[in-house]
């Protein structure tokens, strides 16, 4: 019986894949403001709070991430300004982390892609502020020696399909809706 049921975990394993754990990521940001006389963004980083990437041979074929919405920082502001956009961005009016303080990106699909460098199509129901939606990435991804490697192209994703919906106090200024993002996770 004990034979049975080890062949059977081991089958398991071969059919649905190796889950590699997240050990490094980068996760970059940017948004965009529009205004009568101007144009301005400000851009910044998020913290991969854990995750792990699902290899079956040589192919990613699922994973799920999970981003520490505390951690989210502007990285192009310092000092006071930093800290008031900082607080900003962590409240009701953009991702309000002290009821959602996670949010998730969780792997459905993984094509080859025809970009010689952004080689596959990577598809993930993406839930940010309880409400999820469906993004799909360009990536470059990599394995070699039990590590993975992904590397998104800078993508864009609608914040107002996550209820994501500041817009401005300021009568001749709005908030661009498209969010940027360029993920970079190693996994092993």
């Amino acid at each position: 019986m004990k034979k049975i049921f080890l062949l059977a975990v081991v089958a398991s394993g071969l059919a649905f894949g190796q889950s590699k754990k997240v050990v490094a990521s980068d996760v970059h940001w940017w948004g965009y403001k529009v205004a009568k006389s101007e144009a301005s963004s400000h851009d910044g980083t998020v913290k991969v709070k854990s995750g792990d990437m699902v290899m079956k041979g040589n192919n990613l074929v699922g994973g799920s991430f999970v981003l520490d919405m505390t951690s989210i920082n502007a990285t192009d502001l310092k000092g006071e300004y930093q800290q008031k956009l900082n607080g900003h961005l962590k409240n009701g009016d953009f991702f309000e982390v002290e009821k959602f303080p996670t949010a998730t990106f969780v792997i459905t699909s993984v094509k080859k892609n025809s970009n010689k460098i952004y080689n596959s199509l990577v598809t993930g129901n993406l839930t940010v502020k309880g409400k999820s939606s469906a993004i799909t990435f360009p990536a470059k991804i990599a394995y070699s020696k039990g590590v993975v490697s992904l590397v998104s192209e800078k993508f864009s994703f609608d914040r107002q399909k996550f209820d994501v919906a500041y817009k401005s106090t300021m009568q001749d200024v709005f908030v661009k809706d498209d969010i940027e993002m360029l993920v970079k996770v190693t996994a092993k």
